[in-house]
């Protein structure tokens, strides 16, 4: 990894999310701009209670307003969750400001937050199955099914992994780039969303 992200490998990124997988109640990141570190811990966070928000809202034993309640809180998670995806891209392309990009650089289509954010996915995705397979009341095929799943999560970690590695070390030489493209659901705005300003009832 060259030196403007020689604290990014994948490796440190997710030993950092396999430590902290199921810390949901952790302090909340108040991050500097270029604090690239705090918006990782704080994507992973919402990755986190947005995972037991999902689970949550699968239940059939509560009743619709909680339902609804945790659809919200759904909502507001992922809102953060890409706010923070766009705070560690800018705080990763603020590194590499003073980086000239050569003229056949590669346009990565997605950006090292979206990779970031999606090896956080993995981590829970990789703990919860594991969790799956440890389970003492289910069938043995349902063992077998859940170390298969958990075979390929691994893989899917490593693979994307081995992208973001990539990825940085090109982009640190000025041979790769990506963009930050502002994501804004349209349906959490009062102003976009007709049936929040009014025109359908």
């Amino acid at each position: 990894m060259t030196t403007v992200f020689a604290d990014m490998t994948s490796d440190a990124i997710c030993a950092f999310h396999d430590r902290h997988v199921a810390d949901k109640d952790w302090a909340r990141a108040s991050a500097s701009a270029a604090d690239v570190w705090a918006w990782i811990a704080a994507n992973h966070r919402c990755n986190i209670l947005l995972w037991d928000e999902e689970d949550q809202a699968r239940r059939t034993d509560v009743g619709a307003e909680a339902i609804a309640a945790n659809k919200r809180a759904i909502d507001d998670f992922n809102q953060s969750r890409n706010d923070a995806i766009e705070k560690i891209d800018e705080a990763l392309l603020a590194r590499m400001a003073s980086i000239a990009t050569t003229p056949n650089a590669w346009h990565n289509s997605e950006s090292a937050g979206a990779i970031i954010d999606r090896l956080s996915i993995l981590s829970l995705k990789l703990s919860h199955m594991e969790a799956q397979t440890l389970r003492s009341d289910v069938s043995a095929e349902h063992v077998s099914a859940c170390n298969e799943k958990l075979r390929r999560f691994a893989l899917q970690r490593t693979d994307l992994a081995r992208c973001l590695d990539t990825l940085l070390s090109l982009a640190g030489k000025g041979r790769a780039f990506w963009r930050v493209y502002r994501q804004f659901k349209m349906y959490n705005s009062p102003e976009l969303n007709p049936y929040l300003y009014g025109r359908k009832r």
